[in-house]
């Protein structure tokens, strides 16, 4: 499959290797590549994994068949537009997998605020502004070493899924697998609206690896 991630820090780092290395085609939209090359050590990261290009917003968009939404949450709204996800003409079911949080640090406070609220996610807002693609919210309650390698916590913990397009889940649910994530431990909490809560989680995640001492760190649920 032909995956663009949208996001060249951390997460998006991680999720396109792991996608690189599981099989599929995959490219990582930016601004300007070159300042991209330049700074925090991409380059070096970029030689570690020679199976993923770097390319503008633009080309990433019109490359993807599934696109990771890996940005600071504050900006996917202008990275997914600058992709073309509203204009290109194979856009139409494209898959939008949103793992972002959009995380405010102008508090001061131990742990940033969170522009997720009972009545809105970022999720529903990206699937109203661009109502050809299918968004999928996934991965988004735990560190990206986990998204990618769920082994690296043990024992039965989860990661759920939520979007109104039952095809665009199974691609997910599909590239989930190829990550490590059995079946039963993707939980399908139905239509988007249900990731207003998930992003709210976000708050408690941040408690809990503080309490744990590590970010690698999740929940199971246990019924």
């Amino acid at each position: 499959m032909r995956i663009a991630v949208l996001g060249t820090g951390e997460v998006g780092r991680a999720l396109a290797g792991r996608c690189a290395e599981v099989g599929h085609d995959v490219v990582v939209g930016t601004r300007d590549p070159a300042r991209t090359r330049e700074r925090d050590g991409y380059a070096g990261w970029l030689d570690g994994h020679p199976e993923v290009r770097l390319v503008t917003n633009a080309e990433a968009g019109a490359h993807a068949e599934l696109l990771v939404n890996a940005t600071n949450g504050a900006g996917s709204l202008a990275a997914l537009t600058d992709a073309g996800v509203a204009e290109h003409p194979e856009h139409p079911g494209l898959v939008v997998l949103d793992v972002a949080n959009v995380l405010d640090f102008s508090g001061g406070g131990r742990y940033p605020g969170i522009g997720a609220a009972i009545d809105h996610s970022l999720a529903e807002q990206l699937q109203a502004a661009f109502p050809a693609a299918d968004v999928v919210k996934g991965l988004n309650t735990m560190n990206c070493q986990v998204m990618a390698r769920p082994d690296r916590v043990p024992g039965e913990h989860v990661t759920f899924v939520a979007g109104d397009d039952e095809e665009a889940k199974a691609t997910v649910r599909d590239l989930l697998s190829a990550f490590g994530w059995p079946e039963h431990r993707v939980l399908d909490l139905g239509g988007l609206d249900a990731a207003r809560a998930t992003e709210m989680y976000l708050p408690l995640w941040l408690s809990l690896s503080g309490a744990a001492g590590t970010a690698e760190v999740n929940i199971a649920v246990c019924r």
